[in-house]
């Protein structure tokens, strides 16, 4: 994947934005324009080092790492809190445990990038390519993620009150929602989390809570449910074609049951 011009910032954005909205194509189609491989989308512009200086040097107040390089660095423990890094290229850098609660990641790259246990609470993901991410036991409440985590691990993880729903009011661009396509989401909280018309195909969903969650139009299409508790979770026009509904505890209580697309195709044994 190359192309012939280095990327500037207005691309990086156009791309990581055509990529939160979720559809197959543009996503593939802007992707075989990306040099993964290229200094800008892999290598560093410092060291962790030179980053910690700036965290003292800062005081206490967030900094703004807006459309750097630190691809491949381990910032693991770092505190970041409240930093823009907006546009920012983090694949395959290693946040294990950073606090990065009320970051600014607005179509940052993070391919691959390692947010296992961090925090992320409250913080904005918009139009983030996250895509193979792991963030397994992170803490990622009432954060704003409208991001592409196809084949990410959130295992784990605390979601509780996310805001991953297409807003219908603003859709000039194009479907833009949460992308957790195969995404391994066993025994998440996301109880109250807004996953509206959000894509969770094939997604691997057992033992989660998704208490109160909206999953008002949402594709379930073979996600794995296994165990999932759904007490109050709005399930109106999810498509389950192919699904596994198995064990569910307090379906009884979810609203939306009988309003399921291909809830016929779902497997039910």
């Amino acid at each position: 994947m190359r192309f012939a011009r280095p990327m500037t910032g207005f691309g990086v954005a156009a791309i990581a934005l055509a990529l939160a909205m979720g559809g197959p194509a543009p996503a593939q189609d802007m992707m075989r324009h990306v040099d993964l491989s290229s200094p800008d989308m892999a290598q560093a512009e410092t060291t962790r080092d030179g980053l910690a200086a700036m965290i003292a040097a800062a005081g206490g107040q967030p900094l703004d790492l807006s459309g750097k390089r630190l691809s491949g660095l381990d910032l693991s423990g770092l505190d970041l809190h409240g930093a823009n890094l907006r546009l920012a290229r983090l694949n395959r850098t290693k946040l294990r445990g950073a606090d990065l609660s009320g970051a600014i990641l607005d179509q940052a790259w993070a391919l691959e990038a390692d947010f296992t246990g961090a925090k992320l609470g409250g913080a904005s993901l918009f139009a983030m390519q996250g895509r193979g991410a792991v963030l397994a036991r992170a803490d990622l409440s009432r954060a704003r993620l409208v991001a592409d985590l196809t084949g990410s691990d959130l295992r784990g993880a605390r979601l509780r009150d996310v805001r991953g729903g297409a807003d219908m009011r603003n859709q000039s661009m194009g479907l833009i929602r949460a992308v957790l396509i195969s995404a391994k989401l066993d025994d998440a909280d996301l109880a109250g989390a807004d996953l509206s018309r959000g894509k969770l195909d094939f997604a691997s969903l057992a033992g989660a809570d998704l208490a109160g969650a909206n999953l008002t139009g949402a594709d379930l299409s073979g996600a794995d449910l296994t165990g999932a508790r759904l007490a109050g979770a709005t399930l109106t026009g999810v498509d389950v074609s192919g699904a596994r509904l198995v064990r569910l505890v307090g379906a009884e209580a979810a609203h939306g049951l009988d309003a399921l697309v291909n809830g016929d195709r779902a497997r039910r044994e």
